[in-house]
């Protein structure tokens, strides 16, 4: 029976410490068996709590992580610039569906309108949160803000609208310049393109392939079409192809083969839209051509 008179420690629990020597008749050597030199040899001695002998010790290393709210909502900011573009493109109502289908959310944003750009257009906008000016400028352009997070992407499968269409405030300003500089260059260059396109059908077959300087005589930029730059405008150029109205003219078939024996870093590109494109720059129908350019990437259609 244990009692206070017979309680002890279990055997082998307790240990009795190693003396350390006064000098080297202790039996423990020149040092007292203190080891050579340094902070546990000497008198004073104390360890500081998460001492690592000169490491960076474990606090340093692990880094901060500060509170972190698990109610808190970031919504997918949407702006009234974009809303407008929307409208351009015939959009009425917008709403979680209509936002993911043309690229500018994902399925698990949630949405806040704010009220950076301007809006014009009448618009019915159903989405997640609205600031006090976004409100005040949809309800002033004669639309209505309804706060709403239902999600139904398939009522809006049809409209698909490029990304660029206008996500900011530059960019939209961007493309109002580039419409107000190329459509008085359109008008005044109508006269040469019918003299340019008379002479070019009167030019035989084995004659086409012209200087590049005559050719671009009273051309046109045919940079303008999107999927083509400098050096596929040189190639044209060069087949006889200088202005809006003999590219309109030329079928998508001949263009490719135009780009075949350029080169095989030609032949990946897709001519399906150009003569269409040419078309409308030809008849001076910028802001349908801008509309169109608005539905391609790079030149070829979705």
């Amino acid at each position: 029976m244990i009692n206070l008179s017979n309680l002890k420690p279990a055997e082998g629990s307790n240990k009795q410490n190693t003396r350390v020597g006064r000098g080297q008749g202790s039996g423990g050597g020149g040092t007292a068996k203190r080891g050579h030199k340094g902070a546990k040899s000497r008198s004073g001695y104390s360890q500081k709590r998460g001492f690592e002998g000169g490491q960076m010790p474990l606090q340093r290393r692990v880094p901060k992580f500060g509170f972190k709210n698990p109610n808190k909502v970031v919504h997918k900011a949407i702006n009234l610039d974009t809303l407008q573009s929307l409208a351009d493109a015939g959009v009425k109502a917008v709403d979680l569906g209509v936002l993911y289908n043309t690229g500018f959310i994902q399925k698990s944003d949630t949405v806040k309108v704010l009220g950076r750009g301007e809006l014009t257009s009448s618009l019915e906008v159903k989405v997640n949160a609205f600031s006090k000016s976004a409100v005040e400028a949809i309800e002033k352009a004669g639309g209505s803000a309804v706060v709403d997070a239902s999600f139904s992407p398939e009522t809006s499968e049809g409209l698909k609208l490029d990304s660029k269409a206008s996500s900011s405030r530059k960019e939209v300003a961007m493309e109002t310049k580039k419409e107000k500089k190329s459509t008085p260059k359109a008008a005044t260059t109508s006269v040469k393109e019918e003299k340019a396109t008379s002479k070019v059908e009167a030019v035989p077959a084995k004659e086409k392939a012209a200087p590049k300087k005559k050719a671009s005589k009273g051309g046109d930029d045919l940079k303008k079409i999107e999927g083509i730059g400098p050096k596929i405008a040189e190639l044209l150029v060069d087949a006889g192809i200088g202005t809006f109205a003999k590219l309109s003219e030329t079928s998508a078939d001949d263009i490719a083969n135009i780009l075949a024996e350029a080169g095989s870093r030609y032949a990946s590109h897709n001519p399906t839209t150009w003569p269409e494109q040419a078309g409308l720059a030809a008849a001076g129908k910028w802001d349908e051509l801008n509309e169109l350019q608005d539905r391609l990437k790079g030149g070829r259609p979705e």
